[in-house]
């Protein structure tokens, strides 16, 4: 299929991404880049220094609020994209109502608690929408422990253990490749059957 076609398709689908930090913001530039036609976005956070080792954001934008920032930066990846930017703390309600009409939602929180809670909204609420989640990406090396394994609409990305620590921090190699693998499952998903 050539890529004219794929952003064809692409163009017409609509991807909730819950969270701007290092997951999110660089899973949403990678679906700018294909030519998704909307997104999505939520995040209640700032950025500070410290997520500018792995976060789509750069210095001068220290302070900013993600969800605003990261619309804007997308417009600088792919202008044609269509962004509906949230700044708030998710909750149940929120996933209900922010991400009903998506093709696919990404779960890109960093606390367990929250990846839970997002988990549980979306299987009970709107089982029919695929779910991506990434769940072990701290650290560095080990490529071959990264994987997708999936369970009806829920895939995950990730090594599955890897817990985030002071000794074990989240570093742009890692967090960027399942990132990176979150977006190549939303293509997978929403392409599926299109392969010439």
């Amino acid at each position: 299929m050539k890529f004219s076609q794929i952003k064809s398709i692409l163009s017409k689908k609509t991807i909730g991404i819950a969270g701007c930090g290092g997951l999110g913001s660089n899973c949403a530039v990678a679906l700018a880049r294909v030519g998704v036609g909307k997104l999505v976005i939520a995040d209640f956070d700032v950025i500070d220094e410290s997520n500018l080792n792995r976060q789509y954001y750069y210095f001068d934008q220290v302070g900013q609020k993600k969800a605003f920032t990261l619309q804007d930066n997308l417009y600088f990846v792919n202008e044609s994209v269509k962004v509906e930017a949230h700044d708030l703390k998710l909750g149940p309600e929120d996933i209900i109502e922010i991400y009903k009409d998506c093709d696919v939602i990404v779960e890109a929180f960093d606390l367990a608690e929250m990846k839970e809670m997002i988990l549980e909204t979306v299987l009970e609420n709107i089982p029919d929408t695929p779910l991506v989640m990434g769940v072990g990406m701290a650290g560095w090396g080990d490529n071959n422990s990264l994987q997708t394994r999936y369970e009806g609409n829920l895939y995950i990305c990730g090594d599955e253990r890897s817990e985030i620590a002071e000794d074990l921090p989240p570093l742009a190699p890692r967090v960027g490749i399942v990132a990176y693998m979150q977006a190549n499952q939303v293509l997978e998903i929403l392409l599926k059957g299109e392969r010439e």
